[in-house]
């Protein structure tokens, strides 16, 4: 999992640029293939997105957290959202963008949802109709069942909280880059220009986590991207930092509920 520096201080973040669509629908629906790769740039939308992985994992990086997308959830991203997505091999996204007024009942935040059978088939069938289509009588009873299903999505805990404060910043950077990194709170701080006890109460004040949950978070997200790209729990065990298989497991069960294998064989 990797991100850029995206502190405060970043023109990036302070001067996204917009992307806008020139459709008059109040929602309209898209799927396409991504290439391997990460967006240049932040960017926000003028409508609220949901982007469905039909197959491969996206990970969507904002200021304010990482969200990673594995098949059979969403990531919802209210219009006006300051971003950028990295996009795995083979990735399939399923979408769609709605007019801001269409959301007062919905996620004010960028989050991570479930997708159940049927919205996941609503949202394609959906993709299939042409634009010129979408006022027709069809078209519309299929897309007020899916307003009426997005009013009670479910989120899930697949968010990285991300702290503002720098040396926060350069210790997140440096697991993010390498999430097997075993090094101690005390160690990496020193390296970040702060004491042991700062670190620790920074990140309770600005993540609601615990450096040590902070880190098991990190390790959740980056499995759960490994994992969906196909790599064995083994593999992933060990590229995330657990000793062994078993203990990965259990970590990932008591986060998620479900073994690994169970997760992405959920239907």
């Amino acid at each position: 999992m990797k991100t850029k520096n995206i502190s405060k201080e970043t023109n990036l973040y302070d001067c996204p640029y917009l992307m806008s669509t020139k459709e008059t629908h109040d929602i309209v629906f898209d799927i396409h293939k991504h290439e391997a790769g990460v967006e240049p740039y932040f960017h926000y939308h003028e409508r609220t997105l949901l982007l469905h992985a039909v197959k491969g994992v996206m990970t969507v990086n904002s200021s304010k957290g990482i969200w990673v997308v594995p098949p059979m959830r969403a990531v919802w991203i209210p219009a006006g959202t300051p971003h950028f997505a990295e996009y795995s091999r083979g990735l399939v996204l399923c979408g769609a963008m709605l007019k801001p007024e269409l959301c007062e009942n919905m996620p004010k935040q960028c989050c991570v949802v479930s997708v159940s059978p049927l919205l996941r088939e609503l949202l394609l069938h959906a993709a299939s109709i042409p634009l010129s289509k979408l006022s027709s009588g069809h078209a519309r009873k299929v897309i007020t069942l899916i307003l009426d299903m997005l009013e009670t999505l479910e989120t899930r805990p697949l968010k990285l909280p991300m702290p503002v404060d720098p040396r926060l910043r350069k210790i997140c950077n440096i697991l993010i880059n390498n999430p097997a990194n075993n090094q101690t709170l005390e160690q990496l701080s020193k390296g970040a220009g702060a004491s042991s006890r700062t670190a620790a109460r920074h990140f309770n004040t600005e993540t609601n986590m615990t450096f040590t949950k902070w880190r098991q978070q990190l390790r959740l997200l980056e499995a759960l991207k490994k994992l969906a790209e196909g790599s064995q729990v083994k593999e992933v065990a060990l590229q995330t930092g657990y000793e062994s298989t078993s203990a990965f497991i259990n970590m990932f069960k008591n986060a998620l509920g479900v073994t690994p294998r169970q997760y992405f064989h959920k239907k």
